[in-house]
């Protein structure tokens, strides 16, 4: 070495090439002496997994589990005080996982609808196959990364499902990703994650309809303008069956055709119906929906008249339905009936402080 030359930086990699059985949830660690890392590539059975470097750069650690019953490839170099490079590698093995995963699988309302450009209320829905009980080490694990990023939280409603919703609505007009990295995450008990998800989400426009049950009346704003008023007809009361529930809903689904039954009734019992109606989008998992009036043109605008969906005159139902998205806010009030945080996609019910309660992460 040449008078005033620095050493050559050392390069280690936790674990060492060679390795077998290695558990995906152990972190990957790479360190420098005499220098500072430059560059740290870590591949898990073919997926990259990024990490993060200490303040100094001299440390390393991986940010994501590591894929079970995979080879792991690592390359890193460093630089020295003279800029002169010194690269490590390490192939090592992590333990087979038999039997005990756990899957996640996309609401199948959203997984239905794939490709589609969605509202600004559009809620990230989770469900796995097995009880997860290390809620927190699952939770770690899921990544939102949003073009125009808001304040978010995911929400556990029981061990087999999680949410995820910002604080108020989405940022129209951008991209939102899920990448849910559940490879090797300890879920529970001898429970991993067996493989990762990922899904793109495209949202639209900001889509919001405020209803006024009282007034019987609707107003449909775009991008914070009115775009449309409608006159309309919602349930009658009398019961809480028949009474349309207040709060703020979601478009969810849509179809030309639907054909209403009364819930829990059979031909000739009191009260049974039957109706084949046009143009419905659902707003709830209760069965409620804003469809074009099947008759009873008389009742929009001036009186409740359906049995708790929210009729419109045909060519103002027409319109909804082609403009429709799902994850639209749908703003009900006049009635004595809340709806659910977890009636359909309502969960912009919940306070953010009660929100943010049923985090693993965010405990207030």
């Amino acid at each position: 070495m040449k008078k005033g030359e620095a050493a050559a930086a050392r390069v280690v990699i936790t674990p060492a090439s060679g390795t077998a059985g290695v558990r995906p949830d152990a972190p990957v660690v790479v360190r420098a002496t005499g220098g500072r890392l430059a560059d740290v590539v870590l591949d898990s059975g073919g997926r990259r997994i990024s990490g993060e470097y200490n303040r100094d750069h001299t440390r390393w650690q991986s940010r994501w589990t590591l894929q079970p019953g995979s080879t792991v490839n690592v390359r890193a170099s460093a630089e020295n005080a003279n800029g002169l490079v010194s690269t490590a590698q390490s192939s090592f093995a992590t333990e087979k996982v038999t039997g005990n995963t756990f899957t996640a699988s996309q609401d199948e309302v959203l997984e239905s609808r794939r490709g589609d450009t969605y509202g600004v209320g559009l809620p990230i829905i989770l469900n796995f196959d097995k009880p997860v009980h290390d809620r927190a080490a699952v939770e770690r694990s899921l990544q939102v990364i949003a073009e125009k990023p808001v304040l978010g939280s995911w929400h556990w409603f029981d061990d087999k499902q999680v949410v995820y919703r910002a604080k108020s609505y989405w940022p129209a007009y951008q991209t939102v990703k899920l990448i849910a990295h559940l490879g090797g995450v300890k879920g529970g008990k001898d429970l991993y994650g067996g493989k990762d998800l990922v899904r793109t989400y495209r949202i639209g426009g900001s889509h919001i309809s405020y209803l006024d049950i009282a007034n019987h009346h609707m107003r449909v704003e775009h991008d914070g303008k009115v775009v449309r008023r409608v006159p309309i007809s919602a349930g009658m009361g009398g019961s809480t069956e028949y009474t349309t529930t207040s709060g703020i809903h979601m478009n969810m689904e849509k179809d030309e055709d639907v054909t209403m039954t009364s819930p829990g009734r059979g031909p000739g019992d009191p009260g049974y119906y039957s109706e084949l109606i046009h143009y419905a989008v659902r707003v709830s998992s209760a069965g409620e929906y804003l469809h074009q009036t099947p008759g009873d043109e008389g009742c929009l605008g001036v009186s409740n008249c359906s049995h708790g969906c929210i009729r419109q005159p045909a060519a103002d139902a027409i319109w909804y339905y082609k403009q429709s998205q799902p994850g639209d806010p749908v703003d009900i009030t006049g009635t004595d009936r809340q709806v659910e945080p977890d009636n359909g996609w309502s969960y912009y019910q919940m306070s953010w402080a009660k929100w943010l309660k049923g985090s693993a992460l965010h405990h207030h």
